[in-house]
């Protein structure tokens, strides 16, 4: 296969397997962990009106979620790639972590939650995913 098309389809199918990844964790979430009584987070309104509710483990699956679905992601892109194996795999960490910022600004969290989430969840994710893709 030619290595350009290769290294497209490493990205879009890192994109799309770690965005169901992480869309898998979030759905259990509430299942594992349950929200605090009466918040509603089935809607963006439901969740910004209950944050203030939620205890330090309430956000442990949508770490989880962040975490393991960019690991999910840049593992696939670096096993996919053609080549630049590591720049693939930071490419999905990146596309990742815009997200996790827009989330930021969207739904507020605590603000330990944010750095935790921002630091630990995305760059450090996509090296571990491109190290394991290189054993």
């Amino acid at each position: 296969m030619n290595p350009i098309l290769r290294n497209i389809l490493a990205v879009i199918l890192g994109l799309v397997l770690g965005s169901i990844v992480n869309g898998a964790l979030i759905t259990i979430s509430g299942h594992v962990i349950p929200p605090p009584e009466g918040v509603d987070v089935t809607t963006e309104e439901g969740l910004k009106a209950g944050m203030h509710l939620f205890k330090p483990i309430n956000f442990l699956f949508p770490f989880l979620a962040h975490a393991l679905g960019t690991l999910v992601g840049a593992f696939v892109a670096s096993k996919i790639a053609a080549n630049r194996k590591l720049l693939f795999a930071m490419v999905i960490g990146l596309a990742f972590f815009i997200g996790g910022i827009m989330t930021i600004f969207m739904l507020p969290s605590p603000t330990w939650f944010s750095i935790v989430d921002a630091t630990l969840a995305y760059f450090p994710m996509a090296y571990l995913g491109y190290l394991f893709a290189k054993k």
